[in-house]
């Protein structure tokens, strides 16, 4: 191989998942360890591996997922080495140890397919919302890889008294066991999203962490629905 390209090579596998650099998964695939992942993330794959789009399992789970529409995944089963991205954001890997988290669906990459999951309704905020937000949560034994629009930071919120706010459109993902309720706010307008109208953030408590991205995305956030 040429000497400059060689750095840029992959490393032995060493895990379920791992980063291939800041922007790109490499997930080791075995028979019988299916994966869910994001429809459209494949960028590259060595072995034997194939793909169904929306499957049985994903269609029921998702049927509060939004009206009229499904989940946008696809089950990937096989062996080999499979590498995921979405357009070029980072890519933050997260091993579950029995314990879980709830993510945004606009940053959901990929996680094992044994893995408990469904679509919730964020307690705490109908009345800020209207209808509601919907968020994915997942648990259990296993690998979740999310995505970030740049370098995300990871607040622990430390179980103190002090709450944690974030503007929703900077919300990747947080700790389910954590205490989440709206907060208005008219004098932060001017500091906090890029949208028009009153401020609107997303206060947290309790033990647990919260994943915030770098970049306010509005588009396809936390799922509203009646």
């Amino acid at each position: 191989m040429n000497q400059p390209l060689a750095g840029y090579a992959p490393a032995p596998v060493t895990a379920r998942m791992e980063n291939h650099g800041n922007h790109m998964l490499k997930v080791a695939m075995q028979t019988g360890n299916d994966l869910l992942a994001r429809v459209g993330s494949m960028v590259a794959y060595e072995g034997f591996i194939q793909y169904e789009p929306n499957p049985p399992a994903v269609r029921q789970i998702a049927r509060d997922w939004i009206t009229g529409e499904g989940a946008p995944l696809m089950k990937c089963s096989g062996d080999g080495l499979l590498y995921l991205a979405d357009y070029g954001a980072d890519v933050v890997v997260i091993n579950l140890n029995g314990d879980g988290i709830s993510v945004n669906a606009t940053n959901l990459l990929a996680f094992d397919a044994h893995l408990t999951w469904g679509v919730e309704r964020v307690k705490g905020l109908a009345k800020f919302a209207g209808q509601g937000l919907w968020n994915t949560k997942i648990s259990g034994q296993g690998w979740v890889a999310l995505t970030s629009r740049g370098k995300p930071i990871v607040v622990d919120c430390g179980g103190g008294e002090d709450e944690t706010y974030v503007d929703p459109d900077a919300l990747v993902a947080w700790s389910p066991n954590l205490k989440v309720k709206g907060k208005r706010s008219f004098k932060a307008q001017s500091l906090i999203g890029r949208g028009s109208g009153e401020a609107y953030q997303m206060a947290f408590s309790g033990q647990g962490i919260v994943v915030v991205q770098p970049s306010e995305d509005s588009t396809d956030r936390l799922r509203f629905r009646g």
